[in-house]
Parts: C-alpha cells; structure tokens; sequence
C-alpha cells in the first residue's frame, strides 16, 4: 500500500521537517500485519529511510521519486532512488514519478527518456506512475518502462462504489489486451471514507470497507498485482479538495478504520446514535411543555423536529470526530455553525408554529367577534389620534368614522404634532368644532420626542374619569362597532390592553398594494393569534385599546426607541397586566405609497425593535418581571425568527460572495453537507409553513400568497440594515 509517514499535525512534506526514523517505525509497524509490500512516493526529507526499515519487518518497498519542473530536485529524487536500490535487496521496483504527464509537468517522450536514463544505472525494475488512460494513449511509454504501474481510481469519473471494482477490472483488462505479454500493476487503487460526492461516487466509510475488501479478493483471485491507496488518512491534502485526506486504510491516528473481515460498523456509530437520541429528549421536553396543550398529532410533528435537530447536532459532532479540519476548514466550519444556530432556533420556531396551527387546539384565548354585550356601566374611552403633516380630508375620514362609533361615552383628542402649514391645521381645528365637544383639538407646534411625545401631551388633556385609552393612526377608518365590541373585555380587572389588527382600505390600487396588504395579513392572523395563546402579543399602536392606569403604571410612552406602541405594550406585560387580541377588522388605514415607503417603514420597525431589545432584555432574567416562561419565549424567539432570521439570511448571502475569492487564496473548503442540510430543511420548512398558514388562516388568494412571498422577501436586507444600524 501507499506509505507517507507523515504525522496529522504536518502542514505539507515540503515545509515540514524530515521524517524521522520514529516516525518510520512507527508507521512501519503499524501496517507491518495487513500488507506485504509498500510504495513510496519520494526519496529525500527522511524518506530514504523506509526501506531499511521496512526490512525489520520483512516489507517488500516499490521506491518513489518525486518528478516536477524543478530539475535540480528531479536529479537528487533520482541519485537517492538509485542508491536506495543499490543498498536495499528489498526495494522491487523504482516509480519514476507520479502522475508527472497527467500533470503536464513532463510530456510522455521526456518521462520515456528519463526512464531509459534511470533503468542504465541500476537493474532494479523501471516505471512511472501514470493514471490508466495515458499507459493507453503513449505505447513509448510502455516500451520505455520495465512494468505498466496503472492508477485506476474510478471515483474522480464519477463511478458508484456498486460498480467501481467491475470498473477497475474491466480497464485492467483493456490494458492486458493493449499490451499483452507485459507486467502490469495497478500502482494505484481505493476508495475515500468521506468528502463530496462526484456524480455517482459517494465516499463514505462503509463503501470503501466493502470496495477495498472486495477488490481485493477479486484481485487476489486473479492474480493481479495491486497498490492501495493509501495507508494512512492524509489531513494535509486538503488542498486536493474536501475526499484527499481521506483515502487511508488506517485514520490519521493510525487506527484501522475498518475490520478486514467480518461485520462492518463505523466506529463512531453507537456514540452518535446515543446522543442523539438523547439530544432528541432534550429538544423535544421544551417545546412539548410550551403550549398548554398538545394533541397527539401536533406532540408527534414537534417530537419529530425535535429529534431530527437532535441527530442533526450528533452528526455534526459526528462530522468533527471524524474528519480533519484543518487550515480554512476551521473559518467555514465554525463561522457556519454559528450562522446555523439562529437558523435552527427559527426551524424549531416555524415548526410549532405549523403544528399548533394544523394540528393542535382551536385558539382559545381570541376575543371574536359576537353580539355586543349589555354593560352594566360604560367606561369612558379617549381615543388619541396624533397627527404629522397629514392631509386633512384624510383626517377628517378619520374622525367622521370616530363619531360613527356606537359607543356613548367617549372623547377624542386630536393632537396634531409640528405641522407648521395652516393649510393642514386649520381645516382640521375647523371640522373638530364641526363635530362637537367630544373632539378636542391640539396644535402642538414643537414637539420633541415625535410620535409619544404627541401622545404624551394627549395623555395631560385626557378627561379625568376617562379609563381607556384608544390610539388609532391619522389614516385609519374606524367599524361602528369597535368600542361596543371590545370594551367589555375590559371589564376583567386584569385585562390591560386589547390590540385589534391592522387593515387597509386601499389595497385594491396595485399589485404592490396586493402583495404588501397580503404581507402584513400573514402575521396579524397567523404569528398574532398563536402569540395571543400565551398572552404574548406584540402591540403594534393603532387599533389599540389601553387601560389608562396600565398605562400609567408603564410610565406612558416612552420617546427612547422609535416604536413606543411594541414598547408600551410589552412594558404593560411585564408588569402583570392581561393583553388580548382579536382578529376581527375593526379599522382599515392606507398602505405605504411606494416601495420605498414600505422599505422606510420596516426599517423603522426592525431598527425600534432591536432599540426594544436593548432597553427590555434585563426584564427577561428571573424576578426581573412579572413575564410567564411563554411570554419570555415568544418574545425572544419571535425576535430571533424576524431579526434573527432576516439579519443571518443577509450576512450568509454576502459573505457567501465575499468568501469566493478566500476559498482558493486560503483553502477555505466549501462546507460539507452536514452543515448544509439545515439550509435546505429550514428553506423546505419556510416554503411549507407560508403556504400552509396561509391557506389555513388568511383568507387570500394564491397570487396574493406568491405577492406576500414576494413583499417579505423584498425587505430582507432591509430588516438585516436596521439590526446592524441598531
């Protein structure tokens, strides 16, 4: 067999120190009981040594030397190689160079003469090294050579490990046929244990146990004379792609890597069963004990997904016991990992939701629509409408709408914020006397803190015996019936908020408008809904009833992130105070004008929702506030799923481009397939889930659902800017 006594910390043979003569033994030793002979490919740096040594243990030696385009190496490989001939009974042949032609380094006429040249100085056999099909196309070449030494390695054409020993022994024998009457060996055969698949050829280390063994029973069978590549797991090859270190017998430990008879496991295998099997428990009891109750059928789809990541963990263990990473393969191994972390965390997240939603119980906690209810008293509501340089007929729809409500007592405050232009301020001052007392009209002419400054100032104008506080935006047309509705809720004294979803009249007036409202309808009546089952609703400002001492025990809203609605509502949970939701329509608003306004508004979005996560994260410690696991949960999760996902999903996609270059400067391999199957599962996952949460929960059509695809995946880069901006 193939014999480099390098030991696995050996960058490359040629920067390295010589081999010494304890390394040979050693090495010598090792294969010493499953071989009779070994090649070697080079006879200077401490190589010189083998065949004196292999002699110890009765080893025949078939001696190496290394031709390239450097001649003054060329010259001494060659003295060295003759001389060991010379002095060594046991060396049976001289390899004149490998695979110097199928290189390009020397042409076939050079190699013949070079040969001739070699075979003048010593009665040793003569030959060179070349892959099967050059022996065919330069008969010169076999005339110069004692012996055809043939590599036939069948992998680099793609053959599969079923039909790679056929393959190896019909060209065996196209090459008796060519040349009969002349010794042949096939210098070169094996198998790699890992690596890439090409085209039919799939390494593995039970395909090589079951090609090498049975190759060479065939051979033997036949008589064939055969060299196996090679004897030890080579990790310094890493530059002959991600299989040239595996080709070895023995690993790089110089342990067998498979028994040469009897049952074949691989040796890691009971230890990567075991954890992950146990990896699987420990996925699978978090995500079972989230929802408060599990159908049969939602338990089996989350244990699945559970275990699945489980062996997913083990096989990546699996991968970093049994192969050597080396050089840039630790940047891509371990940069993927954590890039794959959040990505897993989101398959997890996007899985339970799908279950939940498919197989799991009816929401329970939904405030659906129904009869209104016979109050015994009716709270007093003040509903807040801040206002920016908005158009006026705009705003007067809005507040006709308010005074459609069917609701006796309410107020509304109208609080028009930095709007210096009259023709705004004074047509709405106007309307709002129109409409009567219960309209209050502000004109705040400088205002700091934007948004929940206005509202601040609304808050100090508020009717005193006012309990709820309602916020809905400029443009938001309001259902009569949205008070009569969702102010009994409040009639439990735990309840703090009511959060109704958002909606758009205007969606019929592009296809941009389709795809963005479809967009938007996919988490208020999807993510929404299942977060409403744990009380863990993001509030997202208009639509929005409050109670006023939730309010005010949250400290109003706050100015330090850009949005105080998600920062209000999640103040108010933290205290202890009940949130519900509804998915009934109670107000339609108008979407963004351009894409460019969609883009600004999810930056706003993503960038305030990163503020939040700085400002609230101590809250998320224990006794730090009165948050539920589930409510911790959702909101941690819900942020890595969207930031998270979004930021991860953009920083792969360059890095991936910036990374082209470094892959061949640096040697930075291509990530092996274990770390690639999350990717396409989450992606098959992502596909799944989008289309099955929409057919179940939003009622669309199929070119809404391919627009909302389309919307969402448009801002993706987008949501990623805000994160790092944040």
């Amino acid at each position: 067999m193939s014999f480099a006594p390098y030991s696995r910390d050996v960058r490359h043979p040629d920067k390295g120190p010589p081999v010494t003569a304890e390394q040979i033994r050693a090495d010598v030793n090792a294969v010493a009981d499953y071989t009779r002979a070994i090649r070697t490919y080079s006879s200077t740096m401490g190589l010189e040594l083998i065949p004196a040594i292999a002699a110890e243990r009765g080893l025949k030696v078939t001696v190496g030397a290394w031709i390239d385009k450097d001649e003054t190496r060329n010259e001494k490989e060659i003295r060295a190689a003759v001389e060991l001939s010379k002095r060594n009974p046991n060396v049976e042949g001289l390899v004149i160079g490998n695979e110097t032609i199928f290189r390009g380094e020397k042409s076939a006429a050079e190699m013949a003469e070079l040969i001739r040249k070699v075979k003048r100085e010593t009665s040793t056999p003569v030959t060179t090294g070349e892959i099967w099909n050059v022996w065919l196309d330069h008969p010169e070449l076999v005339s110069a050579s004692d012996y055809i030494a043939a590599h036939i390695l069948p992998y680099w054409e793609g053959v599969s490990a079923e039909q790679v020993v056929d393959r190896s022994i019909d060209i065996y024998n196209r090459l008796r046929a060519a040349y009969p009457g002349k010794r042949i060996v096939i210098a070169e055969f094996g198998w790699p244990s890992a690596g890439f698949n090409r085209d039919g050829a799939v390494p593995g280390e039970l395909a090589q146990a079951n090609v090498i063994r049975t190759f060479t029973a065939r051979a033997e069978a036949m008589g064939i004379e055969y060299n196996i590549i090679e004897a030890f797991d080579a990790p310094w090859k890493s530059f002959e792609g991600s299989v040239g270190q595996y080709w070895g017998v023995f690993d790089a430990n110089r342990h067998l890597k498979f028994p040469l008879t009897g049952p074949i496991v691989p040796n890691t295998f009971n230890q990567t069963a075991i954890l992950a099997l146990l990896l699987g428990l420990v996925f699978s009891l978090p995500m079972l004990r989230a929802s408060q109750t599990v159908t049969v059928s939602q338990g089996a789809v989350l244990a699945a997904a559970a275990n699945g990541v489980g062996a997913w963990v083990a096989l990546v263990f699996n991968h970093w016991a049994t192969h050597y990473v080396t050089g840039g393969n630790y940047v891509t191994l371990l940069l993927s990992l954590v890039l794959l972390v959040p990505l897993v965390i989101v398959l997890l997240y996007r899985i339970e939701e799908l279950a939940a939603v498919a197989f799991g119980p009816a929401p329970k906690r939904l405030v659906e629509a129904r009869p209104a209810a016979t109050l015994s008293r009716y709270p007093k509501v003040s509903i807040h409408i801040p206002a920016y340089r908005e158009p006026p007929e705009m705003l007067k729809q809005t507040l006709d709408a308010v005074a459609r409500l069917d609701y006796p007592n309410l107020e509304c405050v109208v609080a028009l914020n930095n709007t210096p232009d009259p023709a705004m301020v004074e047509p709405i001052r106007a309307h709002c006397a129109t409409l009567g007392e219960r309209f209050k009209f502000l004109n705040l002419e400088k205002v700091s803190g934007f948004k929940a400054g206005a509202l601040r100032i609304a808050l100090e104008h508020t009717a005193p015996d006012a309990e709820i506080i309602g916020v809905i935006d400029a443009d938001y047309v309001v259902a009569p019936n949205w008070l009569k509705d969702l102010v009994p809720v409040f009639e439990d004294p735990t309840v703090g908020l009511v959060q109704a979803p958002q909606d758009h009249r205007d969606a019929h007036l592009s296809p941009m408008h389709e795809a963005m409202n479809a967009e938007y309808a996919g988490f208020f009546d999807v993510g929404m809904v299942q977060r409403n089952e744990d009380d863990a609703i993001v509030v997202h400002g208009t639509m929005c009833l409050v109670r006023r001492a939730a309010m005010m025990e949250a400290g109003s809203w706050s100015s330090d992130t850009i949005c105080e609605d998600t920062d209000l509502g999640l103040t108010i949970a933290e205290n202890g105070w009940k949130t519900h939701y509804t998915r009934t329509r109670y107000g339609w608003g108008l979407l963004p004008d351009t894409f460019e306004a969609f883009k600004k508004q999810r930056h706003r979005w993503a960038y305030g929702g990163f503020q939040i996560i700085r400002k609230h994260w101590s809250r998320f410690l224990p006794a730090r506030s009165r948050l539920t696991t589930a409510q911790r949960r959702h909101f941690l999760l819900g942020w890595v799923a969207w930031l998270g996902a979004e930021s991860v999903g953009a920083l792969a996609a360059i890095l991936s481009l910036a990374f082209v270059p470094f892959v061949f400067a640096f040697g930075i391999a291509v990530p092996a397939h274990i770390l690639t199957l999350p990717i396409i599962a989450t992606f098959v996952v992502y596909v799944l889930h989008f289309i099955a949460m929409y057919r179940m929960r939003v009622a669309t059509t199929p070119l809404r659902m391919l627009g909302a695809a389309i919307a969402a995946m448009a801002v993706q880069f987008t949501v990623a800017k805000a994160v790092f901006d944040g």
